[in-house]
């Protein structure tokens, strides 16, 4: 029976920085924008053929279209309607199918609030939101609240289940939430963490797609589809209708198994007239997580990194002299330092190579350059609850995950638990291989950075390179390992040395397959020995993803640029108004020149710029430029 709609008195509290503006009214369709009015989200539920209730939701931005009519549904394997149970109907019935909206309630929020690092100093936590409150129609102990955020970025929205009177369990084995997006959308698709990019349309995917899944419209507009606080929940990919034509599914690796109260993951997308601008405002994603738990951040220390390729003593000195020459923070011992790494017979807090690492953990310290341990998966999963406080004994800074599981539920949750273990033991944390962040930075920011990329393990073209910061940067940090003397780099000097600042990673990895013996002339290296790792504003000033990009970061009064192209050769004329009106700047330019008389053939030259400078810059194809500004 349908239930009628009641109303609710209306109560309004005047919004602070700090607080919250409410009102509650009962509806089975009701609308939320985003603060500047542009965005606009649309929940309603309708009656189907076989008149059951089904809940939709519809995005507009400007009032043109970016999510159509699109399906919100969880679909649960227990907790059958008693009618259900009669009949003995199959019991993956779709659990949303009989759910009358009881209440609705708004309320917005403005926030600010300041990352011990980031691309940016401080971040805006400006949105408003919708959460619809449902109940089972023949089950009513049963609920679930649809809770959606509107920001100026983008939209939010994911499934509540409140505490459930007798506590039972669910399992929910598919979230069937629908992106039904306007003809003619293509997609940056790629089909893992660590996989090229192709540029599709919505039809014949070769296999589900990685998040974020950045999308061209062809009313010129830019969307992405995002995950966001991914803490207790099976990893949700992107796959394609097979019923509904340019239609996106979300995909989950597997059921998960959760008891009340629980959310499921945000389901994000955002919106940007500039691709661009998806980068820039990724800090939706951190704002969508739980604020940091850590209560003292004072040991969290952002910085560069180096491996040492060759793990003796001598070695790992002669790295650790490298590091303090060049302004790297850190080196990293790799796997097998404390024997093999496929085993859980290893010990993880012994050493058998032949290194006193007492002794170079002490001569790092004198010299300002700290270690990190890589520790395999297995020596984490047997040792994880001992091996971070012994490492804490030992001084060590940072441990490196490497080859964990990804997906599943289980793997998830572990991984969440490894992170916050290694924050009560002061670690810090680098994710490698197909693990990809959500906005966890936020709560635990240890976790410096993650890989989750194809990056110089694999010696990627231009062209990808050029693609990732419109796609994968959108999730947060990621290390590239930067490579630079390697010979199987695909990409000028200036191409490696400008990825230090279009590639975001507060742990930022460089000179990778590098040993310290190999530099012998390469002044051009200043670039890397003065660019910082966090900083205070960062701003997308050209680019295109398969194309070229140019980013600019600051940190205090200086600014670095990075620029590249694609494999083929470009010209870009570059605006410098983004430097300080009335100031001076001696910009060191970092560019490929064949006529160099070095290895790298890379020149340093220099010159005066201002607001009012307009840069030409020309890239060799699969070529880049560097460029530090200082105020004079």
């Amino acid at each position: 029976m349908r239930i009628s709609c009641f109303l609710f008195l209306l109560v309004a509290i005047q919004s602070s920085l700090t607080g919250f503006a409410q009102n509650s009214v009962v509806t089975d369709s009701a609308s939320v924008s985003s603060p500047d009015k542009n965005l606009k989200l649309r929940f309603y539920q309708k009656k189907d053929a076989a008149d059951k209730r089904v809940m939709y939701y519809q995005v507009s931005y400007k009032n043109k279209t970016i999510i159509a009519e699109s399906v919100l549904d969880v679909q649960l394997d227990n907790h059958l309607s008693e009618s259900a149970m009669a009949l003995k109907i199959d019991k993956h019935e779709k659990w949303c199918e009989n759910l009358v909206v009881r209440n609705i309630r708004t309320s917005s929020r403005d926030t600010t609030w300041k990352p011990p690092y980031g691309e940016r100093t401080l971040i805006r936590d400006n949105y408003n939101t919708l959460t619809v409150e449902l109940q089972k129609e023949d089950n009513p102990m049963y609920h679930l609240h649809v809770q959606i955020r509107a920001y100026n970025e983008g939209v939010a929205l994911r499934y509540f289940f409140p505490e459930n009177e007798k506590g039972t369990y669910y399992r929910i084995v598919s979230e069937n939430t629908e992106f039904t997006l306007p003809s003619n959308t293509k997609a940056w698709f790629t089909g893992w963490g660590q996989a090229p990019y192709h540029l599709l349309p919505l039809s014949n995917w070769p296999d589900e797609s990685e998040r974020p899944l950045t999308l061209q419209l062809e009313n010129g507009l830019y969307a992405c589809l995002a995950e966001a606080r991914l803490v207790d929940y099976s990893r949700t990919k992107f796959k394609l209708s097979k019923t509904k034509p340019n239609t996106i599914l979300t995909s989950m690796h597997d059921p998960a198994d959760l008891i009340s109260p629980f959310s499921t993951p945000w389901r994000v997308i955002m919106v940007a007239e500039k691709v661009g601008d998806l980068l820039i405002n990724n800090d939706i994603i951190l704002n969508l997580n739980e604020p940091s738990k850590i209560k003292d951040e004072s040991w969290i220390k952002p910085g560069k990194i180096m491996r040492i390729m060759t793990q003796t003593t001598k070695d790992a000195k002669a790295n650790i002299d490298f590091a303090a020459k060049h302004n790297l923070q850190y080196v990293l011992f790799d796997w097998k330092w404390y024997g093999p790494a496929f085993t859980f017979t290893s010990d993880v807090t012994k050493v058998v190579a032949p290194l006193d690492m007492p002794g170079i953990i002490q001569y790092g310290k004198e010299r300002g350059v700290g270690v990190w341990l890589y520790v395999n998966l297995q020596g984490l999963y047997s040792q994880s609850d001992s091996l971070f406080a012994v490492y804490k004994k030992w001084g060590v800074k940072g441990v490196k995950f490497g080859f964990v599981q990804v997906g599943s539920h289980r793997w998830t949750t572990w991984v969440q638990y490894a992170i916050k273990k290694a924050a009560e033991n002061n670690i810090m944390v680098n994710i490698h291989d197909d693990w990809r962040p959500t906005g966890e930075q936020r709560t635990w920011p240890n976790l410096m950075t993650a890989e989750g990329i194809r990056g110089n393990e694999e010696m990627p073209d231009a062209t990808h390179n050029t693609v990732l910061p419109f796609t994968r940067y959108i999730a947060g940090a990621a290390d590239y390992t930067v490579s630079y003397l390697d010979k199987r780099i695909k990409n000028t000097h200036a191409h490696q040395l400008a990825l230090a600042a279009i590639y975001y990673s507060p742990l930022q990895t460089l000179y990778w397959y590098d040993k310290p013996e190999m530099y012998k002339e390469a002044p051009e290296l200043e670039f890397w020995d003065k660019i910082p790792v966090t900083w205070d504003e960062t701003r997308v000033l050209q680019g295109a993803p398969g194309e070229h990009v140019v980013i600019a970061r600051r940190s205090g009064n200086d600014w670095f640029v990075g620029a590249i192209t694609n494999t083929s050769a470009r010209t870009i004329k570059l605006p410098m108004n983004f430097l300080q009106k009335g100031k001076k700047y001696t910009a060191r330019i970092y560019s490929d020149d064949a006529t160099v008389q070095t290895d790298t053939q890379v020149r340093v030259s220099e010159i005066t710029a201002s607001s009012s400078s307009k840069l030409e810059i020309k890239l060799l194809p699969s070529g880049g430029q560097a460029i530090w500004l200082k105020v004079n």
